[in-house]
């Protein structure tokens, strides 16, 4: 039995344990008792007593010692980190330091057991914060010397050492020339810059910075923030890029890793058609990013019917604030877009298309609006939108069949053709620029280089013609009719509506088709399809089944099908300026306005999962 007052020492025991296991060390606690007998404890536990005599060492302290031992290599595993617990607290650190908390970043790693960085790393820190640039090279000396880089490169070092040097001279050599020390500045530009043998094209630019006659030019030319804080914050930012994590962790990572979080959390977001903000400010890290269906423009907002007949084609202009509507009942409705409330109304209309309006083109800057007719229409309509006066009426020939048009870049020249031959480059007054013989057109569209007309013809393909050079190339070829294209704002991709096949998504620029997207009913009827949303990451098509699908870029399977109209859709457009503003034409005579739910709860955003 164990005298009273045992437990006292127990505590001490037990943390005198912990220390020492925490140290690797093995703890034996001895203890007298009051009747003279000598116990051996291990965290205040009787573990051995003699019975009036010594207890040898091969029996019962051994035996506590053993099991002293045994305790203490247990509480040494249970406290052990996993790496990947040492590298959160690194970055949680990290991340502190940053908000000024030393005295809680200290703590953390001292009862831890982690080191935020190397002590060297940390003096080559405070030496370039400092700029005592003599000690820097000592520093990167002992970077040299590890095993944290390789040995290949230049001047015996490795590449990412050589950048680092080349860095740190750089600022060395512009803080001299601010502080007037010329000479010490060009020491350093022929001594120790040139004979890196690295990036010479920019030792010619700082030798030019000799001649700047005060430090206001200086920084100026340099675009550098000066010598201080500012600048050696950012030299460090450079450095640490190529510094392995186990020496120096790359700055802000902590930062980096949750906004890749939330891009990703954003890439999978189905329905996420905001604005992209970097900003880690602008969500919450407390839950996942879902967007709401309901903020997406999947319902009804406003139903147009001044037209008296089938509408073939819709197109916002350039800027979102007008829409132009096209009809088999001959005439062309320019609406206006109320950029607050997204209602439209009546702007004016233009009339005395024979054939009927199947096609529409808005000038780059939106001061025009091209209407084009079905086959047999050999004629072509150029209106000033502003003033709804009709600036050209072009026909080279009454056996033309003009049903397609693009604007050049420039808004001085236009493209048009069709299917019976006619391919034609014209100016804003018709005249005749420059022609192509023998191409059956039924689609076209200017790329932003200026030279370049990509045009679906009557063989299943899309080709590029140059009309300067008058080359022309293969870019798309498919196995059935290509009844109509679009192409995205960077002239990557190509939207493809195909005949029996439905929607197609092919890259202009590898030639390869990327995507076949599903649901939608095409047969012969021309259906226009368009991106939309921001960064267009999102395609929309009408359909002969009476339906709008939405289906988002990455995915083949529609998000969305959207009911309303009673006959086929030709042609869905995507506004612009507003991501959340669709409109959809229909042989039912109307043009469907789309948005996001009508009573949508103001307080919902895109942290908020729709039930």
């Amino acid at each position: 039995m164990q005298a009273n007052g045992a437990g006292q020492g127990q505590e001490s025991s037990e943390l005198s344990c912990i220390n020492s296991a925490q140290n690797g060390e093995s703890s034996t606690a001895t203890g007298t008792h009051s009747n003279g007998l000598i116990s051996s404890t291990d965290n205040g536990n009787n573990v051995g007593t003699s019975n009036g005599s010594s207890t040898g060492p091969s029996s019962g302290t051994l035996t506590a010692s053993t099991a002293s031992g045994s305790e203490a290599s247990s509480l040494k595993k249970k406290k052990r980190l996993s790496q990947a617990d040492e590298d959160v607290i690194r970055l949680i650190g990290q991340h502190l330091r940053g908000l000024g908390l030393n005295q809680t970043v200290d703590l953390l790693m001292q009862e831890s057991g982690c080191r935020l960085e190397h002590p060297s790393a940390t003096k080559f820190r405070n030496h370039v914060m400092e700029g005592e640039w003599e000690k820097v090279g000592l520093g990167l000396l002992w970077l040299h010397k590890s095993k944290h880089f390789d040995r290949r490169g230049v001047s015996g070092l490795s590449w990412d050492l050589l950048r680092m040097k080349f860095l740190l001279l750089q600022q060395k050599y512009l803080e001299y020339l601010e502080d007037g020390k010329v000479l010490e500045a060009l020491q350093v530009l022929r001594g120790e810059l040139t004979p890196l043998k690295y990036n010479t094209d920019r030792i010619h630019v700082l030798s030019g910075y000799l001649m700047c006659s005060h430090a206001e030019d200086l920084r100026a030319k340099a675009e550098w923030e000066g010598k201080g804080t500012a600048s050696r914050c950012r030299l460090l930012d450079k450095l640490q890029t190529y510094l392995p994590p186990s020496v120096m962790l790359p700055p802000r990572r902590l930062q980096t890793l949750l906004r890749q979080a939330v891009e990703l959390q954003r890439d999978r977001c189905l329905y996420h058609n905001t604005k992209l903000d970097s900003s880690l400010d602008s969500v919450s890290l407390l839950i996942d990013h879902v967007c709401s269906r309901k903020q997406f423009p999947c319902y009804t907002h406003q139903i147009l019917t001044e037209h008296c007949n089938e509408v073939w084609f819709c197109k916002f202009s350039n800027d979102g604030t007008k829409l132009a509507t096209g009809s088999k009942d001959t005439t062309v409705i320019i609406w206006q877009v109320d950029l607050e409330s997204h209602q439209l109304k009546l702007l004016r209309t233009l009339e005395g298309h024979a054939y009927g309006v199947s096609y529409l083109a808005w000038s780059p800057d939106d001061t025009y609006l091209i209407a084009c007719g079905p086959d047999d229409c050999s004629e072509l309509w150029l209106w000033n939108v502003q003033t709804g006066e009709l600036r050209t009426k072009m026909s080279q020939s009454h056996e033309d069949s003009l049903t397609s048009v693009a604007w050049n870049p420039d808004g001085k020249r236009f493209v048009t053709g069709g299917q019976r031959g006619q391919f034609y480059q014209c100016d804003l007054d018709g005249n005749l620029l420059d022609s192509w013989e023998g191409v059956r057109v039924q689609c076209l569209w200017c790329l932003s280089d200026g030279r370049t007309v990509l045009a679906s013809d009557t063989h299943q393909r899309i080709r590029g013609y140059n009309f300067e050079d008058l080359t022309d190339r293969n870019i798309v070829q498919e196995d059935h009719p290509i009844m109509s294209f679009t192409v995205s704002k960077n002239g990557r991709l190509a939207l493809l509506n195909v005949a029996t096949q439905g929607v197609h998504l092919w890259d202009l620029q590898d030639r390869v088709l990327v995507r076949k997207y599903q649901g939608v009913t095409q047969g012969f009827y021309t259906i226009h399809s368009c991106f939309g949303g921001h960064n267009e990451d999102f395609i929309a098509s009408g359909s002969e089944d009476h339906k709008v699908y939405i289906w988002h870029r990455r995915g083949e399977l529609p998000i969305a099908e959207l009911t309303g109209h009673t006959r086929t859709i030709n042609c869905v457009s995507w506004n612009p300026a507003i991501p959340g503003l669709m409109a959809s034409a229909s042989d039912d005579g109307t043009v469907r306005i789309w948005g996001p739910a009508p009573f949508l709860d103001s307080q919902e955003n895109c942290s908020k999962m729709d039930s």
